[in-house]
């Protein structure tokens, strides 16, 4: 809605804190798992924010509080949500086999039912495996999550938190062919995504541009790469140029050659992640 990831936060947990003291007193069983369950979804919640903020050690705390929450509620579908978003932190800061071991955990407990949860942990999954150099597993998992995209009932498909819509999921896809370098599918993903992408998502759109502009490069037009990576980050608020985004930027550049960083273009790319 527009709202700045620090304004989110915020509230975040001052709706967290106000829940807290519920948890510290005796509660019949069907009143406390039903507190567990929602202090899980929030939990989780405040992790991914701070995840696309950078900061990793606090996201993880997040989430530890987040799976012990789910795991008390008795709810496997939100313990696999929990840990596929978790494995989202190593996916997207250097620690791919630790993703893809989080993302299995995810989808052992989601199980082979057609759920918000199994369809994201397939997905982040595939994005692990092919970041891991290893594309038979990706596409292997890409094929899952889109098996059981194609079965996933309309309640699991609404825009929230929890569920997993069509943007979601291109989102996912470009990132994990991107990265495959099957470019002509990463872009089929990116102007789907961009097309179901509301103006005021500025994270997203800016990751799929970045991914856009990656795509570019692995087809040999790094110039271009460079360029499309500084006009997005450029016309970033200045809230949004950290974490997450500047990651996937900073991953672009460091996958340019040596021999090209004396090159206009990216200089101005380095010189803008280093401001």
């Amino acid at each position: 809605m527009a709202r700045t990831p620090t304004r989110v936060l915020a509230d975040l947990v001052g709706d967290f804190t106000a829940l807290r003291p519920l948890l510290t007193v005796p509660q019949p069983a069907p009143v406390r798992a039903r507190l567990c369950r929602t202090a899980g979804q929030m939990a989780g919640m405040t992790a991914i924010v701070l995840h696309d903020l950078g900061s990793r050690r606090e996201s993880r705390a997040w989430f530890a509080t987040a799976a012990r929450a789910a795991a008390e509620s008795g709810d496997r579908q939100l313990y696999a949500w929990v840990r596929a978003r978790e494995a989202m932190v190593p996916l997207n800061y250097d620690a791919p086999k630790a993703a893809a071991d989080l993302a299995n955990q995810a989808r052992r407990a989601a199980g082979n039912q057609p759920t918000a949860a199994a369809v994201l942990s397939a997905a982040v999954a595939a994005r692990a495996y092919a970041l891991n150099q290893q594309p038979d597993q990706a596409r292997t998992a890409l094929a899952a999550a889109d098996a059981l995209m194609e079965r996933l009932p309309a309640r699991e498909r609404s825009d929230t938190w929890l569920t997993y819509g069509e943007q979601k999921h291109h989102v996912h896809l470009s990132h994990a062919y991107t990265t495959l370098k099957d470019t002509d599918r990463a872009r089929e993903s990116q102007q789907r995504a961009l097309e179901l992408s509301a103006p005021t998502s500025t994270m997203t759109r800016t990751l799929l541009t970045i991914d856009g502009a990656a795509c570019a490069h692995h087809d040999g037009d790094t110039e271009q790469a460079c360029h499309r990576t500084v006009a997005a980050l450029a016309a970033l608020p200045g809230d949004y140029r950290t974490g997450l985004v500047y990651r996937r930027a900073l991953d672009l550049y460091e996958a340019i050659p040596a021999q090209h960083h004396r090159e206009r273009a990216a200089r101005e790319l380095r010189d803008l992640l280093a401001a």
